[in-house]
């Protein structure tokens, strides 16, 4: 690698680490990762695949199945990402950030968490607009969530929000 790149690469890990360390210290405040980790929690797998299952018991089944597919096919690019980059977590390299969570992976990039949120947040938003800006402040809470809580560092909740925002516009564009 040039050394101009090399250089790059460790002042943008650099960055993203202060990030975490500077959004981690909001943990320290009594109320606010109780309330991040119960955003957190929202957002896992189960809501969203019953989010799928009321929007077909509502009569919504082609909606519902693009929902299934599109968190399908997001969790084949996560696993793909998690296991090709092997990332650590902030509070494996840094004594000043600890999990506030259990995690559910071994490795950081990208975020799941954020990736769905903001995945489900776009494709949900185009079908029920009236909702969107309660679905966008959800994904927002969800990405920031990761980073206070001390799971992720600010570049694997950016990465993820942006995957899951490309993979829901093309299942909007493919399906929808």
């Amino acid at each position: 690698m040039p050394p101009w790149l090399d250089a790059g690469r460790l002042r943008g890990a650099e960055l993203d680490l202060r990030g975490a360390q500077a959004l981690h210290r909001a943990a320290a405040r009594p109320l606010l990762p109780r309330v991040l980790a119960l955003c957190s929690r929202l957002a896992d797998g189960p809501l969203w695949a019953g989010l799928a299952l009321l929007l077909a018991l509502l009569g919504q089944p082609r909606q519902a199945l693009l929902m299934l597919a599109l968190g399908g096919a997001n969790l084949v690019v996560y696993y793909a990402l998690k296991l090709g980059t092997r990332r650590q977590r902030p509070f494996e390299r840094c004594d000043s950030i600890r999990a506030c969570l259990k995690v559910p992976d071994a490795f950081s990039f990208p975020s799941g968490h954020a990736l769905h949120a903001f995945a489900f947040a776009l494709l949900l938003s185009a079908f029920h607009p009236a909702l969107a800006p309660l679905l966008w402040s959800f994904a927002v809470l969800v990405g920031l969530a990761r980073v206070v809580l001390g799971l992720h560092f600010p570049s694997d909740v950016l990465s993820g929000a942006l995957i899951g925002s490309v993979t829901a516009a093309l299942a909007l564009l493919l399906g929808g």
